[in-house]
């Protein structure tokens, strides 16, 4: 395993409050014809028929560019190293299969891989165009059996498990308070799978964690904890690695620094996705241009100034 120096400091504690509305608005095949930042307005009546009179705002810097109605639950995204496509995949539940899309959502591709269906909840991308899918989906923290799938799309027969397991976990599951062992959020850099958490017990801290991304036994490596307050769902390093996003349930948490190891010790900004969906992907394209999928099907990006 490659040595790795611990973060010293812990991210600065955020002010503000943690959004856990998800949307419940029905679905249409089609794309609305907004593209102004302003969420589709998909439900026309509420309840016993009546209208549906919140509306979202439109959120500065938001675009949608497309629907996912193909894929179920879309829970990650990834470069596919062609330009204007991405991975994606379903959340638990759904047939382990990769997605290739383009930048409206279209399914070019079915990537089938010979693995059990598990809790995949994020995909990341190598620099020689390996993927890494997390299924280390862990809602009850209470699972021993937590992988990285590395395999090749182009030959997605030979797949490679990165097993691991956390150095503070004793007990499966532990106190209510303590449940901060699941998992949607990793990326890959610099030979490493970042693993960033889901808080489900007090949801005010995301720790990180690290393993090689080469295939074996790991016991993970703990390299900072930061303050949160949200449910950590993906996460996202721009091709400069100069700024990091932490997606949230209609939010995001935004970090910058001059590497990733300055990123984790600097104080984040909180972004509002109000009225967006339950927010699961994301993936930069260039250094200002964040796409972000949604598990109701809805394809955005956002542009960084």
């Amino acid at each position: 395993m490659r040595a790795f120096l611990l973060i010293p400091a812990l991210a600065a504690t955020l002010v503000s409050g943690c959004s856990e509305a998800q949307t419940k608005q029905s679905e249409d095949a089609s794309l609305g014809s907004d593209t102004t930042g302003q969420p589709d307005q998909e439900g026309k009546k509420g309840k016993k028929g009546k209208k549906n009179k919140d509306k979202a705002a439109p959120i500065a810097n938001l675009t949608q560019v497309g629907k996912i109605a193909e894929v179920p639950e879309s829970s990650g995204l990834a470069l596919t190293g062609d330009n204007g496509t991405f991975y994606t995949h379903g959340d638990e539940g759904n047939p382990p299969v990769l997605f290739k899309i383009d930048a409206k959502g279209n399914v070019l591709a079915r990537i089938e891989v010979p693995v059990k269906s598990g809790d995949w909840e994020s995909v990341t991308r190598d620099n020689s165009g390996n993927v890494y899918i997390g299924n280390v989906g862990n809602n009850n923290n209470n699972r021993q059996d937590l992988v990285i799938l590395r395999l090749n799309p182009l030959n997605p027969k030979i797949v490679q498990e990165i097993k691991l397991k956390y150095p503070d976990q004793t007990e499966f599951p532990p106190k209510k308070k303590d449940r901060n062992f699941d998992c949607e959020a990793t990326l890959w850099h610099d030979g490493q799978v970042y693993l960033f958490t889901k808080d489900r017990g007090l949801g005010t801290t995301s720790k990180v964690y690290t393993v090689p991304d080469q295939p074996g036994n790991y016991t993970a490596k703990l390299l900072t904890k930061l303050a949160i307050p949200g449910e950590v769902t993906d996460a996202a390093l721009s091709p400069n690695g100069r700024r990091l996003v932490l997606l949230a349930r209609e939010e995001m948490f935004v970090f910058e620094g001059d590497n990733l190891t300055a990123i984790l010790q600097a104080k984040p900004t909180q972004v509002s996705l109000k009225g967006v969906g339950q927010t699961e992907g994301a993936v930069f394209s260039t250094d200002q241009t964040l796409y972000l999928s949604t598990e109701q099907g809805r394809f955005y990006t956002y542009q960084f100034e």
